[in-house]
């Protein structure tokens, strides 16, 4: 009994003597030597890895960007006000990375996940990196689901795929995020995730955004990333990153996801700003030599994954600002390429009125008809031709020529096309109600009413459509294909419609 007593205390005190020992621990602790401008520069920290997160005093956190012989280049993710030459800076072994999952939807968060909506704390489950690696080949599906904005002229002549990149780029105040919101909208019911990055905008601009995707009902399925304008041009530029993680983690539950990036001509320049302060080598228009591959490594991440991989998708609208319709200049050049496709606004026929200011010309989409309903394919390519041929003859028509009839019919018919492509913001229309409005534009049933009583005449052919037609009107938005009897059924049912509009 004295024996197992004394062992029992014997293995106490041996506990406590192990206990008291001091255990060493190594870490790496740098110096700040400068500060300023949102970047830093740091002397020690030997062991220090690229994109590595680290920490400033007052929790303030910078990304080691350069990491060169004697000093490490920093981009600063706060205010530098309390950081100062002298400072302490520690290692955190871990990158940047951000929350993800459910509970995003409908908050607005930072680019590195503070909440900016005072809704209280993220229900989130997961962090993940903002710098992911794109999908492999192997895993994508090609681009064959169409993405519906809601917009005639998108939807019928530059239309949008699940897991395509389709640029939209044109002069400042030109309608570019109008689009972009209008495809969100359109997407309610869709199921459909929206993931909205403002970069470099005025708070009060996003603010008001935010509120009217609210009110058009909206908000339940989007996220938004938002880095200010005020804000470090670090925070601008890993918003984008960011918010490409969290539409990834839903397209990797399967989900459908669209993202859009306003803009990427802000970006690019918070990039050419860090650069310029960390004394990178400056190229063409004063960015950095890796421009383009900033970009291409953020879109390349959107895609359509194959069926075994959950068969998600991730569709990018990146927004840039053109100067002066030049779209041949360094960064619309580049985006240009990457993406497959773009919308190109014009400045001339927005100050005409004409909304969207969509210039048919200048826009494509490389994935083009695959994507679109077979009521679309039946239509496009006409609707397409006779709208070219009406931009040529109207404008030669200015020079006072003598035209014959034939010529002045494709410009009364190019005028009623150009109207009915005209359409208000925050109103998307629905697929059907866009092809019997279409139809009946490119068959003439449109040729002999007022330019003033085209949206209502528009309005009775969709009712018509829906009420002595319902199961062809129906056929046409679950995209079957509609042959030439059912128009001449359509075209005859259209007639009457219009009939109160006719000019005398």
């Amino acid at each position: 009994m004295f024996r197992q007593v004394f062992d029992s205390t014997a293995n106490i005190f041996e506990h406590l003597l192990e206990s008291s020992k001091t255990k060493l621990t190594t870490s790496e602790i740098g110096k700040v030597i400068f500060v300023g401008n949102g970047i830093a520069r740091v002397e020690g920290l030997p062991t220090i890895r690229s994109e590595e997160l680290i920490r400033f005093p007052d929790d303030i956190y910078g990304i080691a960007f350069n990491i060169d012989e004697d000093e490490i280049g920093v981009i600063l993710l706060g205010e530098s006000e309390h950081i100062a030459a002298g400072g302490k800076v520690y290692r955190t072994d871990r990158v940047v990375d951000i929350p993800v999952g459910e509970g995003l939807l409908g908050r607005t968060i930072n680019a590195v996940g503070i909440p900016l909506d005072q809704k209280g704390s993220l229900n989130s489950v997961e962090r993940w990196p903002v710098e992911r690696d794109a999908p492999d080949i192997m895993k994508r599906a090609p681009v064959t689901k169409p993405l519906r904005t809601g917009i005639k002229i998108v939807d019928a002549l530059v239309p949008v795929g699940h897991g395509q990149r389709q640029l939209i780029l044109g002069d400042r105040q030109t309608g570019k995020t109008a689009i972009a919101m209008d495809t969100i909208i359109s997407q309610k019911g869709k199921n459909v995730i929206c993931v909205y990055c403002a970069i470099g905008q005025r708070s009060t601009a996003v603010a008001k955004l935010v509120a009217d995707l609210e009110e058009a009902g909206a908000l339940p399925y989007c996220v938004f990333v938002v880095a200010a304008g005020y804000e470090p041009p670090g925070m601008q530029y890993i918003a984008p990153y960011a918010a490409t993680s969290i539409a990834e983690y839903f397209m990797e539950k399967g989900r459908d996801v669209l993202i859009i990036y306003d803009d990427l001509t802000r970006h690019a320049r918070a990039y050419r700003e860090i650069s310029l302060l960390l004394r990178r080598p400056p190229g063409r228009e004063a960015y950095p030599g890796d421009i383009f591959y900033i970009h291409s490594r953020l879109l390349e991440r959107a895609t359509h994954l194959r069926p075994e991989y959950g068969g998600g998708s991730m569709t990018a609208l990146p927004i840039i600002e053109t100067q002066a319709q030049n779209i041949s200049a360094y960064i619309p050049t580049n985006l240009i390429s990457i993406t497959d496709g773009q919308i190109y606004l014009s400045p001339a026929l927005f100050q005409k009125g004409i909304l969207p200011a969509v210039d048919i010309g200048k826009s494509v989409s490389r994935v083009g008809g695959k994507t679109q309903l077979p009521a679309y394919r039946a239509l496009s390519g006409q609707l397409r031709l006779f709208y070219s041929q009406f931009e040529e003859l109207e404008t030669f028509s200015r020079f006072g020529t003598r035209l014959d009839k034939e010529v002045i019919q494709t410009i009364e018919r190019g005028l009623r096309i150009r109207e009915t492509l005209k359409q208000p913001q925050y109103k998307p229309i629905p697929a059907a109600d866009q092809i019997v409005i279409l139809l009946s534009v490119t068959h003439g049933i449109f040729d002999e009413i007022s330019l003033k009583n085209i949206q209502e005449a528009e309005e009775l052919v969709c009712a018509a459509a829906k009420e002595k037609q319902p199961r062809l009107y129906e056929s046409i938005e679950n995209g079957e294909k509609i042959g030439k009897d059912n128009i001449n059924i359509l075209m005859d049912i259209f007639r009457q419609a219009v009939l109160p509009f006719k000019e005398t």
